[in-house]
């Protein structure tokens, strides 16, 4: 029920079709009994600026969830940007701040550094590869230097990404060993793959399988089956897993903290939801 007292969160892109957040967030917040509605906002790219202008002197909203194409865009918008924001280039989400100023953060990583951690996986002190460089590839190599992994690797099919991604992330974590060009999974206690590859069918597996050794842990972000090649592959192997699910329902915690709305579980926002992963 929405009322005149409702907080409101935008969640902005276009379109709008494929949104699937407020079938998440709403039947939690009614859940909880917090007056708050997560509402989806259809805006083009060259609407957007004037857009985010104009939204936040509404009086009763609290922040925006931004998705495509508008996450690169965003990170001119708002006043500041978090460490983790600044390194991925991008941002998907904004905080309207009690002093007026926007705050921009971006949580892909967190969603998926907070999957890994949840599943025992160690990660302070870690190797860590990373394949795709591109904004989400970009926000996990960021959240997981935050977590204190030991050293990164990256690789890009655009190698120059990944060297600025290098470059960005030895600028904020000069301690942070950081490699690029190779992708041999071979010395690396987790391996992620953050490239589009295992969208379509027939797609070559991201990484050479045959190189990673059993017990390492393989994560995926793409979400069109839960188990990809690369994900059954590796299990076959004995390696731990996280498919690309996960990384959203666990990132839907960081963003209700990021607004304020205190936090939750994957497992209890999986028992509301009006869709099914």
């Amino acid at each position: 029920m929405i009322t005149g007292k409702t907080t409101l969160i935008a969640h902005i892109g276009y379109p709008t079709h494929t949104f699937k957040a407020p079938m998440i967030y709403n039947p939690w917040f009614d859940m909880k009994g917090i007056d708050a509605v997560v509402v989806p906002m259809g805006v083009k790219a060259e609407d957007y600026p004037g857009f985010v202008k104009s939204l936040f002197r509404l009086t009763n909203i609290r922040g925006a969830l931004v998705t495509m194409p508008h996450k690169i865009t965003t990170t001119g918008l708002v006043d500041e940007l978090t460490v983790t924001a600044r390194i991925a280039g991008a941002c998907n989400a904004i905080l309207l701040r009690p002093d007026g100023s926007l705050l921009g953060d971006m949580f892909d990583g967190a969603g998926f550094v907070r999957g890994v951690a949840r599943k025992g996986q160690t990660i302070a002190g870690a190797r860590a590869l990373v394949g795709g460089s591109g904004g989400v590839g970009s926000a996990i190599a960021a959240s997981l230097a935050a977590a204190g992994v030991a050293a990164l690797g990256l690789f890009d099919a655009f190698p120059a990404s990944a060297e600025a991604l290098g470059d960005r992330l030895r600028l904020h974590y000069p301690a942070l060993t950081v490699v690029t060009g190779s992708k041999d999974p071979a010395g690396f206690d987790i391996v992620v793959n953050a490239t589009p590859l295992g969208m379509n069918d027939g797609d070559p597996l991201p990484i050479d399988i045959d190189r990673i050794a059993p017990g390492t842990f393989v994560g995926e972000v793409v979400m069109k089956e839960a188990y990809t090649p690369l994900l059954r592959q590796a299990m076959e192997k004995g390696c731990p897993v996280q498919v690309g699910t996960d990384m959203l329902f666990e990132q839907i915690p960081a963003y209700l903290e990021f607004f304020g709305f205190g936090t939750t579980t994957p497992e209890e926002l999986r028992s509301v939801a009006k869709i099914q992963y």
